[in-house]
């Protein structure tokens, strides 16, 4: 399965590139709560302060499942507020809500 979602950073060039930094050298708690919750793949892309994920996944994968995980793990806990530092939520973002889920809107290969 794949998921595609989008968040905004503050609009600060020296907070941008802290951002970058920290994703060149992620903790390895967290890539490992990333793999243990089913995510086979994730990349994040950047376009001034907007962010895109890409998040493929196994087909056991659950969102419910992925922030039990998360709740219970410290780490990322701590990785999450450190984050926040940085992010902020996109302006249609409910209330604690940060990353957006997206919806696909074409497929080059679908047939409509």
């Amino acid at each position: 399965m794949k998921f595609c979602f989008a968040l905004d950073l503050k609009n600060d060039e020296k907070l941008i590139e802290e951002y970058d930094r920290y994703h060149q050298n992620v903790w390895p708690e967290i890539i490992d709560s990333i793999l243990v919750s089913g995510i086979k793949e994730l990349e994040i892309y950047r376009v001034s302060n907007r962010l895109f994920m890409i998040m493929q996944t196994d087909e056991d994968f659950s969102f419910d499942k992925k922030y039990a995980l998360d709740n219970a793990n410290l780490k990322v806990q701590e990785w999450e507020e450190l984050m926040w530092k940085y992010q902020q939520a996109l302006p249609v973002a409910k209330p604690g809500e940060k990353w957006i889920l997206m919806h696909k809107i074409f497929d080059l290969h679908k047939k409509n």
